[in-house]
Protein backbone atom coordinates (compact mmCIF):
# COMPACT_ATOMS: atom_id res chain seq x y z
CA UNK A 1 0.00 0.00 0.00
CA UNK A 2 1.35 3.25 -0.71
CA UNK A 3 0.57 6.07 1.64
CA UNK A 4 -0.47 8.83 -1.28
CA UNK A 5 -0.84 11.72 1.56
CA UNK A 6 2.21 14.21 1.80
CA UNK A 7 1.69 16.57 5.07
CA UNK A 8 1.81 19.99 4.15
CA UNK A 9 4.05 21.23 6.97
CA UNK A 10 7.29 19.13 6.39
CA UNK A 11 8.28 18.93 9.79
CA UNK A 12 5.39 16.50 10.47
CA UNK A 13 7.31 13.79 9.49
CA UNK A 14 9.87 14.65 12.63
CA UNK A 15 6.65 14.17 14.95
CA UNK A 16 6.12 10.85 16.29
CA UNK A 17 2.44 11.70 16.24
CA UNK A 18 2.10 12.03 12.25
CA UNK A 19 4.32 8.16 11.81
CA UNK A 20 1.71 6.79 14.60
CA UNK A 21 -0.89 7.84 12.80
CA UNK A 22 0.26 6.93 9.57
CA UNK A 23 0.97 3.21 10.69
CA UNK A 24 -2.29 2.86 11.71
CA UNK A 25 -3.52 2.85 8.22
CA UNK A 26 -0.86 1.79 6.12
CA UNK A 27 1.11 -1.47 5.97
CA UNK A 28 4.04 -0.97 3.72
CA UNK A 29 6.18 1.57 2.24
CA UNK A 30 9.86 1.77 1.14
CA UNK A 31 11.49 5.00 0.59
CA UNK A 32 14.07 5.62 -1.86
CA UNK A 33 15.05 2.08 -3.03
CA UNK A 34 14.14 -1.68 -2.26
CA UNK A 35 16.10 -3.97 -1.06
CA UNK A 36 16.86 -5.17 -5.15
CA UNK A 37 17.72 -1.94 -5.76
CA UNK A 38 20.44 -2.04 -3.26
CA UNK A 39 21.44 -5.56 -2.82
CA UNK A 40 25.19 -5.15 -5.32
CA UNK A 41 25.92 -2.21 -2.57
CA UNK A 42 24.88 -3.89 0.69
CA UNK A 43 26.73 -7.48 -0.27
CA UNK A 44 29.75 -5.08 -1.10
CA UNK A 45 29.62 -3.34 2.49
CA UNK A 46 27.74 -6.25 4.39
CA UNK A 47 30.58 -8.93 3.83
CA UNK A 48 29.18 -11.89 6.31
CA UNK A 49 25.63 -12.47 6.50
CA UNK A 50 26.01 -13.64 10.04
CA UNK A 51 26.47 -10.05 11.16
CA UNK A 52 24.70 -7.95 13.82
CA UNK A 53 22.87 -5.47 12.12
CA UNK A 54 21.02 -2.29 13.84
CA UNK A 55 18.01 -1.06 11.38
CA UNK A 56 17.37 2.77 11.97
CA UNK A 57 14.02 3.95 12.13
CA UNK A 58 12.75 0.69 10.26
CA UNK A 59 9.00 1.70 9.85
CA UNK A 60 6.84 -0.65 7.92
CA UNK A 61 9.80 -0.91 4.74
CA UNK A 62 10.33 -4.51 3.70
CA UNK A 63 13.87 -3.88 4.10
CA UNK A 64 15.01 -5.92 7.10
CA UNK A 65 12.05 -8.27 5.82
CA UNK A 66 13.58 -9.09 2.48
CA UNK A 67 17.65 -8.89 3.58
CA UNK A 68 16.17 -11.99 6.40
CA UNK A 69 14.82 -13.85 3.48
CA UNK A 70 18.54 -13.34 2.08
CA UNK A 71 20.21 -14.81 4.56
CA UNK A 72 20.80 -11.95 7.08
CA UNK A 73 19.21 -13.29 10.23
CA UNK A 74 20.39 -11.12 13.01
CA UNK A 75 18.60 -7.85 12.42
CA UNK A 76 17.53 -5.54 15.07
CA UNK A 77 14.92 -3.00 13.93
CA UNK A 78 14.04 0.43 15.88
CA UNK A 79 11.96 3.07 15.41
CA UNK A 80 9.87 5.31 18.23
CA UNK A 81 6.57 4.64 16.57
CA UNK A 82 4.75 2.02 19.17
CA UNK A 83 2.30 1.08 16.24
CA UNK A 84 4.51 0.08 13.51
CA UNK A 85 6.69 -1.88 15.77
CA UNK A 86 3.44 -4.13 17.22
CA UNK A 87 2.62 -4.20 13.53
CA UNK A 88 5.61 -5.76 12.23
CA UNK A 89 6.49 -7.40 15.12
CA UNK A 90 3.51 -9.37 14.02
CA UNK A 91 3.74 -9.80 9.85
CA UNK A 92 7.50 -11.02 10.87
CA UNK A 93 6.91 -13.42 13.60
CA UNK A 94 7.29 -16.57 11.26
CA UNK A 95 11.44 -14.72 10.74
CA UNK A 96 12.88 -16.40 13.73
CA UNK A 97 15.60 -14.50 15.45
CA UNK A 98 14.25 -11.05 14.20
CA UNK A 99 14.35 -8.27 16.65
CA UNK A 100 11.47 -5.47 16.56
CA UNK A 101 12.01 -2.84 19.26
CA UNK A 102 10.60 0.59 20.20
CA UNK A 103 13.64 2.97 20.60
CA UNK A 104 14.85 6.58 20.30
CA UNK A 105 17.51 6.02 17.45
CA UNK A 106 19.36 9.34 19.37
CA UNK A 107 19.22 7.24 22.51
CA UNK A 108 20.15 3.78 21.96
CA UNK A 109 19.29 1.56 24.67
CA UNK A 110 22.42 -0.84 23.73
CA UNK A 111 25.87 -1.37 24.20
CA UNK A 112 28.31 0.31 23.06
CA UNK A 113 30.47 -1.82 20.55
CA UNK A 114 27.64 -4.15 20.27
CA UNK A 115 26.73 -3.99 16.50
CA UNK A 116 28.63 -4.77 13.05
CA UNK A 117 26.62 -3.09 10.52
CA UNK A 118 23.90 0.26 11.24
CA UNK A 119 21.71 1.04 8.71
CA UNK A 120 19.87 4.53 7.93
CA UNK A 121 17.57 4.71 5.25
CA UNK A 122 15.88 7.40 4.91
CA UNK A 123 15.54 7.93 8.74
CA UNK A 124 17.71 11.39 9.00
CA UNK A 125 16.14 12.54 6.11
CA UNK A 126 12.76 12.83 8.17
CA UNK A 127 15.34 14.28 11.32
CA UNK A 128 16.11 16.87 8.84
CA UNK A 129 12.60 17.98 7.21
CA UNK A 130 13.04 21.35 8.14
CA UNK A 131 11.68 24.90 6.68
CA UNK A 132 14.74 26.61 7.42
CA UNK A 133 17.55 26.93 5.13
CA UNK A 134 19.26 24.03 3.69
CA UNK A 135 22.62 26.10 3.58
CA UNK A 136 22.60 27.09 7.07
CA UNK A 137 20.88 24.54 8.77
CA UNK A 138 19.53 25.51 12.39
CA UNK A 139 21.30 24.48 15.78
CA UNK A 140 17.84 22.02 17.37
CA UNK A 141 18.65 19.87 13.57
CA UNK A 142 22.44 20.05 13.69
CA UNK A 143 22.19 18.90 17.66
CA UNK A 144 19.26 15.96 16.84
CA UNK A 145 21.29 14.78 13.60
CA UNK A 146 24.52 14.85 15.33
CA UNK A 147 22.83 12.98 18.28
CA UNK A 148 21.71 10.17 16.15
CA UNK A 149 25.26 9.93 14.67
CA UNK A 150 26.57 10.14 17.89
CA UNK A 151 24.89 7.45 18.76
CA UNK A 152 26.09 5.27 15.68
CA UNK A 153 29.35 5.96 16.43
CA UNK A 154 28.77 4.36 20.13
CA UNK A 155 26.79 1.10 19.42
CA UNK A 156 28.99 0.53 16.17
CA UNK A 157 32.00 -2.06 16.98
CA UNK A 158 35.52 -0.97 15.48
CA UNK A 159 35.67 -2.49 12.31
CA UNK A 160 32.01 -1.69 12.03
CA UNK A 161 29.85 -0.07 9.39
CA UNK A 162 27.26 2.83 9.15
CA UNK A 163 25.49 2.59 5.89
CA UNK A 164 23.21 5.05 5.13
CA UNK A 165 20.87 5.66 1.82
CA UNK A 166 19.54 8.94 1.00
CA UNK A 167 18.61 11.52 -1.89
CA UNK A 168 20.52 14.05 0.16
CA UNK A 169 23.92 15.31 -1.63
CA UNK A 170 26.96 15.18 -0.62
CA UNK A 171 27.66 18.96 0.25
CA UNK A 172 24.29 18.71 2.59
CA UNK A 173 24.99 15.87 4.30
CA UNK A 174 28.40 15.32 4.59
CA UNK A 175 28.83 17.93 7.26
CA UNK A 176 26.51 16.39 9.85
CA UNK A 177 28.17 12.65 9.21
CA UNK A 178 32.14 13.27 9.74
CA UNK A 179 33.66 11.87 12.55
CA UNK A 180 37.19 11.73 13.56
CA UNK A 181 37.23 7.72 13.58
CA UNK A 182 35.70 7.06 10.21
CA UNK A 183 36.18 8.59 6.15
CA UNK A 184 32.48 9.48 4.99
CA UNK A 185 32.85 7.78 1.63
CA UNK A 186 30.07 7.76 -1.09
CA UNK A 187 28.50 5.94 -3.79
CA UNK A 188 25.16 7.11 -6.15
CA UNK A 189 22.46 4.69 -7.35
CA UNK A 190 20.07 6.14 -10.39
CA UNK A 191 20.42 7.68 -13.54
CA UNK A 192 18.23 9.97 -14.42
CA UNK A 193 17.46 10.96 -10.33
CA UNK A 194 20.47 9.82 -8.09
CA UNK A 195 20.43 8.31 -4.82
CA UNK A 196 23.22 8.27 -2.36
CA UNK A 197 25.15 5.63 -0.28
CA UNK A 198 27.21 6.75 2.13
CA UNK A 199 29.44 4.17 4.03
CA UNK A 200 31.90 4.61 6.80
CA UNK A 201 34.29 2.71 8.75
CA UNK A 202 34.73 2.91 12.58
CA UNK A 203 38.40 2.83 12.69
CA UNK A 204 38.44 3.80 16.47
CA UNK A 205 36.54 4.55 19.67
CA UNK A 206 37.16 8.30 19.12
CA UNK A 207 33.61 10.53 19.31
CA UNK A 208 33.40 13.55 18.10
Amino acid sequence: MVYAEVPDDPTAYKRQEYWEERYAKEESFDWFKTYEDLKPLLSQHITSKDSRILMLGCGNSTLSEDMYDDGYHNIVNIDFSKTVIENMTIKCQDRVGMEWIEMDIRDLKFDSDSFDIVIDKGTMDALMCDRGDVWNPDEELIRTVAQEVDEVVRVLKVGGKFLYITFGQPHFRKRHLERPCWTVETSTLGVAFHYFFYHMIKQDKTVA
